[in-house]
């Protein structure tokens, strides 16, 4: 028995050895191995490895099968083959490796690693071990480490080269991030070098990221005949450039060029013979066109161009150029040029720091030329400074400045369209008074403050009188204390003013103001009681109520507050009624604040200080009745009807409350309103207020609205009579969509007391994505000094991001 044993393991290792020895290209390294046809046919079985060029390449696999006459090699099963050198694994499901030739074809799904950089996930792969190459016909992706995908019909792949071959090549980049962030390459043809990103590719179509002009429902993209890139050099032949979103028919504008070519060392983007065609019709010419790409957030160069039209001035034609001068440092310089042979000239200055940062507009107007005057010269300067203080303790700490200055009074109103562009941190909102000032803010946990110097200039009236300056001023405000019964606020402000040269006035006004919460009774009563003292200190120069020694006063203010929420369920709706309201008592006096102009309604008649009096406090004792009611739809929320009526009686009238709010008599208007939704296309909004003899309506404002699928129009008419005013005002806004690119919109507003039509807007627009085209009409009646009454008929185009074109057309073309 043993001696039977040992005959087996020698012809075991016999066999063993023989496997290995005879298979002079393979070395086999498996648990189980099976020799048959003489010695020519070796099987390898449960799985092991083959290795060949003296251990260079290692295939892996469940069973092999290798026929020594044909010198070819079959694997099968969970195949991976590994090149040591050549670095790249190849893993799929059954390979042929035929050694006479060094090629290994696979079938079906093959996945290869280039180097740990590529990615590529084919079939029917064929690997050529002497050219170093792959290849398929077959439907390939190749992916590399920076997100990068390429999909083809087929590929020819140089492993030492990292150069690929392929037809209908599509490229993603950026795949693992959003949509709008990707961009997609597709080519005919071509050869692509997956290292240095070099191509040439056949019929070109570039799609760029859809937001890299902030608008997503663009589709920015390049096509062309041709295309080839050659280190930082980008060349698309027979191009032509869009934005515009993507559909079946030709966009809506385009730029068609012999060439496109992008130089990314110069981030900069040159067409060759560029034409500008809107919807294929070309309009305009260039010799040569360049602007920087999209991946440039500052660089030197020229900006959008603009086309503007006045009636006061003419055509004009607005060239901006901007300039970096460092780091931290740019500046815009925006010439125009007028027909009216005017020029100006805008420069715009910008410096950021860490905690600062500084803005200034320096303009120059030449050639201008009002009614009666000879030309002259207009200086403008708009800055402003803000920084960071970082002061300990305080969660927020800065100092601002800023500085409004025109040397003419119209001259916002007669270049507004010109300044459009002018940064909106330093335009001035308000174009008849200009602001400079100072202001020091800080934030603390426990309060805040804030404190300056202004100047104000009125851009109207003599020298003597249009200055005013608030030198200085502050304000403090902080809750001082609060708990789940009372909160207590404190708040001082003052200012030292000074107007109309000699008149001045100094005021510390303090406020304390403690509030109740909510308390709710067993019978549902709603209620709060609110204090509120006042301390204001003031003195006077030439002032008409402030005299020239210190004036101290204390007053206060009680207020108690109650209302009953009645609720009311039905099938359809429910229905709220809530009477409420409001004692107050003010023991002391009150300064006069008759002929100061105050509103006061149904919406803010119970608000604390609802004559919005900053001096005083409302006097006397009043008793403020209100009802409101609201009933709503439970099955259609645009369906409602609210009701609010409110007035206010008196132990004794008043005659320090302003008159035109009537809250100084005895029994002070009626004052209501109405909101109606009688559903989503109608709305009905009316206000009135009506004297306390019911005999005349002092306030009457109407809003009415319609919005339709395609229509949509509002009606506002406004009436004042009596104490409340002098006025008689209807205006209407009207929208038309005719489709979804198409609209029609009118404006006009009428003052019915004088029969005066002050203006008419009636703008039509085509409008998509990339492309605003439009003819406006505009009439005003409107006039102030320079600013003449006009009456316009306006072609606009804009080229979304290109520019923006304004022509009038001449009057004797629309008048005939």
């Amino acid at each position: 028995m043993k001696n039977k044993k040992i005959i087996f393991i020698t012809i075991f290792l016999f066999f063993k050895f023989l496997s290995l020895s005879v298979a002079e290209s393979f070395n086999f390294d498996v648990t189980n191995i099976e020799i048959t046809n003489n010695g020519n046919l070796f099987k390898g079985l449960n799985r092991g490895n083959v290795t060949t060029d003296n251990g260079q390449t290692i295939i892996t696999a469940n069973t092999f099968e290798y026929n020594k006459i044909s010198n070819i090699l079959i694997a099968k099963g969970e195949v991976v083959i590994e090149d040591k050198i050549k670095d790249y694994i190849i893993e799929t499901d059954h390979i042929t490796y035929f050694k006479e030739k060094e090629i290994i074809t696979s079938k079906g799904k093959t996945k290869s690693l280039i180097e740990s950089k590529y990615t590529i996930l084919s079939s029917d792969v064929t690997l050529d071990k002497i050219a170093n190459t792959l290849e398929s016909k077959k439907k390939t992706i190749i992916a590399d480490q920076n997100y990068t995908n390429y999909e083809t019909d087929f590929f020819y792949y140089s492993i030492d080269e990292s150069v690929f071959k392929g037809r209908n090549i599509i490229i993603s980049t950026n795949t693992n991030k959003e949509k709008n962030l990707q961009e997609t390459y597709i080519f005919k043809d071509g050869i692509f070098n997956l290292e240095k990103k070099d191509f040439l590719a056949s019929e070109t179509k570039i799609f760029v990221k859809k937001n890299i002009f902030d608008e997503t429902e663009n589709d920015p993209r390049i096509f062309g005949k041709s295309s080839k890139k050659a280190g930082d050099i980008t060349k698309i032949n027979k191009a032509i450039f869009t934005s515009c979103k993507l559909n079946d028919t030709c966009p809506p504008w385009s730029i068609k060029a012999k060439s496109i070519t992008h130089d990314q060392n110069e981030n900069n983007i040159i067409y060759d013979n560029p034409v500008l065609r809107v919807y294929d019709y070309p309009i305009f010419y260039f010799p040569k066109f360049s602007h920087p790409d999209p991946t440039v957030t500052r660089r030197s160069g020229f900006l959008q161009p603009r086309l503007n039209n006045s009636n006061v001035l003419g055509s004009s034609l607005n060239l901006p150029y901007f300039h970096i001068l460092s780091e931290n440092k740019d500046i815009t310089l925006s010439p125009a040029i007028f027909d009216s042979k005017i020029y100006m000239l805008q420069t715009e200055y910008r410096q950021k720091k860490d905690n600062s940062n500084l803005i200034a507009n320096i303009g120059f107007t030449n050639g201008y030329k009002a009614n009666g005057e000879s030309k002259n010269n207009i200086a403008n300067l708009f800055a402003k400074f803000t920084s960071k203080l970082n002061l300990e303790n305080f969660i927020d700490s800065s100092l601002d400045f800023s500085i409004q200055k025109t040397t003419k009074d119209t001259f916002l109103k007669v270049f507004d369209t010109n300044l459009s562009d002018m940064n909106k941190n330093i335009k001035p909102i308000d174009q008849n008074k200009l602001k400079s000032d100072i202001n020091l803010r800080l934030e603390h946990e426990n309060f805040n403050f804030n404190s300056g110097f202004e100047a104000y200039e009125s851009l109207s009236g003599s020298n003597s009188d249009r200055y005013q300056y608030i030198l200085p001023y502050y304000n403090f405000s902080s809750n001082i204390f609060q708990n789940s019964l009372l909160n207590l606020k404190l708040s001082s402000n003052g200012n030292n003013s000074l107007k109309e040269t000699n008149k001045l006035k100094s005021i510390i006004n303090n406020d304390l103001e403690i509030s109740s919460i909510d308390f709710f009774s067993e019978k549902g009563f709603k209620s709060n009681l609110n204090l509120h003292f006042k301390n204001l200190n003031k003195v006077g120069k030439n002032s008409d109520n402030f005299k020239s020694s210190p004036q101290i006063e204390l007053m206060n203010l009680i207020n108690l507050e109650t209302s009953l929420p009645l609720l009311k369920y039905t099938d359809n709706f429910t229905n709220i009624l809530t009477p409420k309201l409001s004692l107050r008592v003010n023991p002391g006096d009150m300064n006069d604040a008759s002929n100061e102009d105050r509103t006061v309604n149904v919406n803010n008649i119970f608000e604390i200080n609802r004559l919005g009096l900053s001096e005083t406090l409302e006097g006397g004792k009043s008793l403020t009745l209100g009802l409101d009611y609201k009933k709503e739809s439970l099955e259609d929320i645009n369906k409602y009807f609210e009701l609010k009526l409110a007035g206010i009686v008196r132990d004794v009238k008043q005659k320090n409350i302003p008159i035109n709010s009537s809250l100084n008599q005895k029994t002070s208007n009626l004052f209501g309103g109405v909101t109606y939704g009688l559903s989503e296309v109608l709305s009905i909004n009316y206000n009135f207020s009506v004297d306390n003899n019911f005999s005349t309506f002092e306030q009457n404002s109407i809003e009415l609205g319609l919005d339709f699928d395609k229509f949509d129009t509002n009606f506002r008419f406004t009436e004042n009579n009596g104490k409340m005013g002098d006025t008689n005002v209807i205006e209407n806004s009207t929208v038309v969509n005719f489709n979804e690119d198409n609209f029609l919109t009118f404006n006009t507003r009428r003052n019915r007391k004088i029969n005066f039509t002050e203006y008419y807007d009636l703008v039509y627009e085509y409008k998509n994505d990339c492309l605003v085209a439009g003819i406006k009409y505009k009439k005003s009646y409107y006039q102030d000094r320079d600013v003449k009454p006009k009456e316009d008929l306006l072609f606009t185009i804009t080229f979304f991001p290109l520019t923006q074109y304004e022509q009038k057309i001449d009057e004797n073309i629309y008048r005939n």
